[in-house]
């Protein structure tokens, strides 16, 4: 059933939230590459840390997820290809969540935190497409 509403949308809106959901993966990115050892050793210590080994060693698994965060973080920023930026980014984003944060109900907060940002990027994989209001 399609929705006949129209919607107005503010572009700057649109750029701000792209640009702010974008930015946790960009960051994160840097830590994947820069700072290897300490991210799989938060694997390790994580209640799900196994998650983290199950397609070889975690270190390859780092350096990918922050290769592909940092493309995909920086496609979703500059509004290239957002559907398939958030995608992408969503595919990472899961298993990250289940592996760190599941599990570890003392700090709740970094679990929702991530449900927000997929929540952010759910929006622009089911709206793609904005352009500015002339």
């Amino acid at each position: 059933m399609k929705n006949t509403e129209e919607y107005q949308i503010n572009y700057t809106s649109i750029l701000i939230l792209r640009i702010a959901t974008s930015s946790i993966f960009i960051v994160a990115s840097l830590s994947h590459l820069f700072q290897i050892e300490k991210t799989v050793n938060r694997i390790a210590q994580a209640k799900f840390g196994f998650i983290g080994q199950l397609l070889g060693p975690p270190e390859i698994a780092v350096v990918a997820s922050g290769i592909l965060m940092l493309i995909s973080g920086l496609s979703l920023a500059l509004g290239y290809k957002t559907r398939y930026a958030a995608i992408l980014l969503i595919a990472i984003l899961i298993p990250i969540t289940i592996t760190i944060q599941v599990g570890q109900l003392t700090t709740l907060g970094p679990l929702f935190k991530n449900v927000a940002i997929l929540g952010g990027l759910l929006f622009f994989t089911m709206n793609p497409k904005f352009k500015k209001q002339k």
